[in-house]
């Protein structure tokens, strides 16, 4: 199965923000809902934003959103914390295990 590519991540400082971008095949992205996920270290990995849904920890700082025409999914993230550190991915939701990319790496820190 051909997986979805994350990217975008990076090193910012607390307050800032980053765009992160998902390219999915077509042949999930128009019929299937998407997500963001996030795993923190020492954690498990969690559903953060998808389609009606965003985890408390992230409402009102992270908006999902996509461009059917490119089949790329979004995450604006803004007013990073520390705490939002972790690797990024996108998959359907509920996730396929077969569907898992390589995620992006985002590291908030001073």
């Amino acid at each position: 199965q051909v997986q979805v590519v994350e990217s975008g991540g990076g090193l910012v400082q607390p307050g800032g923000s980053l765009r992160l971008s998902c390219a999915a095949p077509n042949t999930i992205f128009n019929i299937y809902h998407m997500g963001w996920f996030r795993q923190a270290p020492g954690k498990e990995r969690e559903l953060v934003a998808g389609v009606r849904y965003y985890a408390d920890s992230v409402k009102g700082r992270f908006t999902i959103s996509r461009d059917g025409a490119k089949n790329l999914l979004y995450l604006q993230m803004s007013n990073l914390k520390p705490e939002d550190t972790g690797v990024y991915y996108c998959n359907l939701v509920p996730p396929d295990n077969n569907r898992w990319g390589r995620g992006t790496q985002v590291t908030v820190s001073s």
